[in-house]
Order: structure tokens, then C-alpha cells, then sequence
């Protein structure tokens, strides 16, 4: 459930381009409930802390920003101060500033209240690092879904190649690797699977079938 146990929550916490997003959202659609993409939020803040000429290591001004982030989401759309950003969020450039201002303790806080507003009936699907451990701690069902370092680089390959952008494999696996570690040794909310969280190492699975479990687990959950 969600921090006032009344919202039920299907945590999926991983590591950049396991999937994650994809099988959350799909699972919400199936089960017609409400999705959180929780990494969009820390995008935004690095795009906003970006075009305001803010370091993203700079944690007072960064969490400034993201305490007040301008953001609306209709259904695939993404606005920040009324400028569709759908896409410019999405590059590496953006997955690794979300990487850096994830780091920072301050802007994890000002951002915690805004993730779990998320939670509304029937109920919420939230993907991320820290889901489970922290937004939504007595989420009846979460997950850990994973895939191998060299599988998940082929995977943001070629979603990188579809979209017409220039793509470097190794510079991938190698920037996946570094996004891993800062991830695992940060002193907050570091990405690890909890105890009560069930893995899905998704290497050797399609999308349909990755959904296909998510959905018996809840099955199995729900009753």
C-alpha cells in the first residue's frame, strides 16, 4: 500500500535500461491503474538545473529547483514551465545528470511527497531505484527487475539507433557501469533488492513476458 495503507502499489525498482519503465507501464495499463516513472522526475530536475546554468552538484540550488519543478504530465507528454520536453529528457546526457542529482540527499527529499502523490485509486504502478525501499516501504508487492550490464547497453543501443541517434556500445556498457556503481554506494536510498522484493532478471525474457510474470505475482498478491 502506499504511506497511508489505503492505495495499493506495485513497486518495480532496477538498474538503468533493465526494462523497468516498459513492464511498468504496461503492467499499469493491463491492470488500469495509474503509473510513476520516478526517473523522470530526477531528468527534470537535471534538465531544469541545466538550463538554468545550475552545477548539478551544486545540492542547495539543485534542490531549490526540484522543490519547485514546474511539471505536467498528460499522458505521453511531459511539460516543464510549458515546454514539451518528452524527448530531451530521454538522451544519455540526461539519464547521467539524473544519475548525479540522485545522488544528492536534499533533492531526494524535496522530491519524496511529489512521487508518492502519485499513489491514487485504483491504485499505482512506480518504477525507480529507491520505490520500494523508500517512497512506497508497505507496497504489497515489489520487485527488483535486472538484466546483466551487457544486456542492457545492447537494449539502449538500439533504442538509441531507432531514434536516429548516434550510438557508441562501448561508451554504453562502460557509462552503465558507472551509473551501477554511483547507484550501489550512495549513502541515500542506495539500489540494492530488499529482502521482501522478488527478482526478475529479464536477460533472457521478451517485454511480454517480463508483464506476463509482474501480473501472476499480483495475481498472487491480490487474491
Amino acid at each position: 500500500m502506499n504511506a497511508n495503507n489505503t492505495i495499493p502499489v506495485i513497486a518495480i525498482d532496477g538498474p538503468s535500461a533493465s526494462g523497468k519503465g516498459t513492464v511498468a507501464q504496461r503492467v499499469a495499463q493491463q491492470l488500469g491503474f495509474h503509473y510513476l516513472d520516478s526517473g523522470a522526475l530526477y531528468r527534470l530536475t537535471a534538465l531544469a538545473a541545466q538550463k538554468q546554468g545550475v552545477d548539478w552538484s551544486d545540492e542547495s540550488s539543485v534542490t531549490r529547483l526540484a522543490a519547485a519543478l514546474d511539471v505536467v504530465f498528460e499522458g505521453e507528454t511531459i511539460l516543464l514551465a510549458g515546454e514539451d520536453v518528452s524527448q530531451s529528457i530521454r538522451t544519455e546526457e540526461m539519464g547521467y545528470g539524473a544519475s548525479k542529482v540522485a545522488a544528492l540527499p536534499a533533492v531526494r527529499d524535496a522530491l519524496l511527497q511529489r512521487q508518492r502523490d502519485f499513489a491514487r485509486a485504483p491504485g499505482l504502478v512506480a518504477d525507480g531505484r529507491d520505490m520500494g525501499a523508500v517512497v512506497f516501504p508497505s507496497a504489497p508487492l515489489k520487485i527488483f527487475l535486472t538484466a546483466t550490464a551487457a544486456v542492457r547497453a545492447e537494449r539502449r543501443y538500439k533504442q538509441l539507433l531507432g531514434r536516429g541517434e548516434a550510438a557508441d556500445l562501448a561508451a554504453i556498457t562502460a557509462d552503465l557501469e558507472a551509473r551501477d556503481e554511483r547507484d550501489r554506494a550512495r549513502a541515500v536510498a542506495p539500489l540494492m533488492q530488499l529482502p521482501d522484493a522478488l527478482l526478475l532478471e529479464t536477460s533472457n525474457l521478451n517485454i511480454e513476458q517480463a508483464v506476463a510474470q509482474v501480473l501472476a505475482w499480483w495475481r498472487e498478491r491480490a487474491g
